[in-house]
């Protein structure tokens, strides 16, 4: 019988199924390595009674017996953290006297080592149906993906002016403008008791030039890759600047338009709508895996969506189709990076950030509702655009109008005003855009023109026409 006919899924031993005939107690190590390495990893299962060519010939009760008490023997004396296991069996024969012992492993939370003598440990990691001592580079990746990227004590003290830019998010998105003291940081845990960084806290700092913190932005022609790139950002830095340099790439690369209301007035329709767009960004840095080097998060604006890719596996025990709309848990895969987005209060801790998208999209059809793709080591958060093939006649906001609107809301740098639009030329943007509403008394400046805490506001006459129409 081979074992594919007890376990359908069973095809060969790869990363996650191994067959053993027997388990040798005078050379533990040969199977035992099998158990380390799928704690090292995301578990798998050990079949007992299982030739190489895929026989299931299984073992007698008795055999079993012996077995299992080996396992547990060699768990307790060579395996550190000892491994989480569980026990299947099934017959191999119709009077039920042989049976293979499949040993469930579990993903183990810490790094799990083989122990010989006092001092001689060796870390396996599970290959495709081979076990074999980890690399110092492997053991690193493999610490990092236990215990987080971000929780390491660095040697660089806080001081606020090494991080400016991390502050300026905090004083742009907190309600009272403010920024953190070192007593908040500290309690926290993203600054130690004597005053030195976190390494995730370090990510925030001006002047990171580290490529783990790359965001990749694409605007597409069409509904996939095969079209034409109109546009792209390919930002790095500080977690800081990449998150404010992604939301100015989305919001000058989406639409906006109005439509007119049964009062006579107009109404904004955005195709993607502010905050869940931010919860979005903000989701995808704080809980992409850092550990896996050469990879950064992707966003791809296409005509009816935006897929924001992040690397990373799955966390939750449950698919995501299983879990009903708006109850998906919170579980921070790095802690500091999400405190810190959490200070400048960009994330909740009580995993609400994908109910805020939710929420965003309330009243449209299930279609268009936001959702998660999985993919093996990735993550794809997908946001439909609220404005493609409506029946609504909704006419789109040309850069004008939308530098009119957010001057509605109040004084604006010219900065600012620019990063809703397309313009890339500051230059271009001027003569085009601002100096036209300017010479007309459109808008007035305030400030010195050469100054960059000059801004722009609208002028009285225009917030009264504007407000009646």
């Amino acid at each position: 019988m081979k074992v594919r006919e007890l376990y359908p899924d069973v095809i060969t031993e790869d990363t996650v199924y191994e067959f053993k005939a027997v388990l040798n107690p005078d050379h533990p190590v040969k199977w035992a390595k099998t158990l380390v390495a799928f704690a090292n990893g995301s578990g798998g299962l050990l079949f007992v009674g299982v030739s190489n060519d895929r026989e299931a010939f299984g073992l007698t009760l008795d055999e079993i017996d012996q077995t299992k008490n080996l396992i547990a023997l060699v768990n307790d004396r060579h395996i550190f953290p000892h491994v989480r296991y569980s026990y299947m069996m099934r017959s191999v024969d119709n009077n039920a006297e042989m049976f293979v012992l499949a040993v469930r492993v579990r993903a183990s939370d810490s790094v799990v080592r083989y122990r010989e003598g006092d001092f001689n440990e060796t870390v396996y990691v599970k290959g495709d149906g081979n076990s074999t001592p980890a690399t110092p580079e492997d053991i690193i990746s493999l610490s990092k993906r236990k215990f987080g990227v971000d929780n390491e004590t660095t040697e660089i003290q806080y001081a606020e002016e090494g991080w400016s830019e991390y502050l300026s998010l905090c004083r742009e998105f907190r309600h009272d403008a403010s920024i953190p003291n070192l007593k908040e940081l500290q309690n926290e845990e993203v600054v130690t008791g004597d005053g030195y960084a976190k390494s995730g806290f370090l990510m925030f700092r001006d002047g990171y030039d580290r490529l783990d913190t790359l965001i990749c932005c694409r605007l597409w022609k069409g509904k996939d890759k095969t079209g034409i790139v109109l546009d792209s950002a390919r930002l790095k830095g500080s977690l800081s600047s990449v998150l404010l340099g992604t939301l100015a790439f989305i919001e000058r690369n989406t639409k906006t338009g109005w439509r007119k209301t049964t009062g006579g007035g107009r109404e904004e329709v955005r195709s993607y709508p502010k905050e869940a767009v931010r919860e979005a960004i903000v989701n995808a840095i704080a809980h992409r895996d850092y550990a896996i080097a050469g990879t950064q998060i992707d966003v791809d604006i296409y005509d009816d969506r935006i897929d924001i890719v992040s690397p990373g596996s799955w966390l939750l025990p449950r698919k995501y189709e299983e879990y009903p709309l708006g109850t998906i848990p919170s579980i921070r895969r790095n802690g500091i990076i999400a405190a810190c987005l959490d200070i400048a209060n960009l994330m909740e801790r009580g995993g609400t950030g994908f109910q805020t998208m939710i929420e965003a999209y309330r009243g449209c059809e299930e279609k268009k509702q936001p959702g998660v793709l999985i993919y093996p080591g990735f993550l794809d958060l997908r946001l439909f655009d609220k404005l493609y093939q409506e029946d609504t006649p909704y006419q789109v906001m040309g850069d004008a109008e939308k530098v009119m609107q957010l001057l509605q809301e109040g004084p604006q740098r010219v900065k600012t005003l620019q990063s809703a639009t397309k313009y890339k030329s500051r230059s271009q943007f001027l003569n085009d855009i601002i100096n036209p509403l300017l010479r007309d008394g459109t808008i007035i400046r305030q400030g010195n023109p050469k100054s960059p805490a000059s801004v722009l506001v609208l002028c009285k006459k225009n917030i009264a026409s504007n407000s009646q129409t």
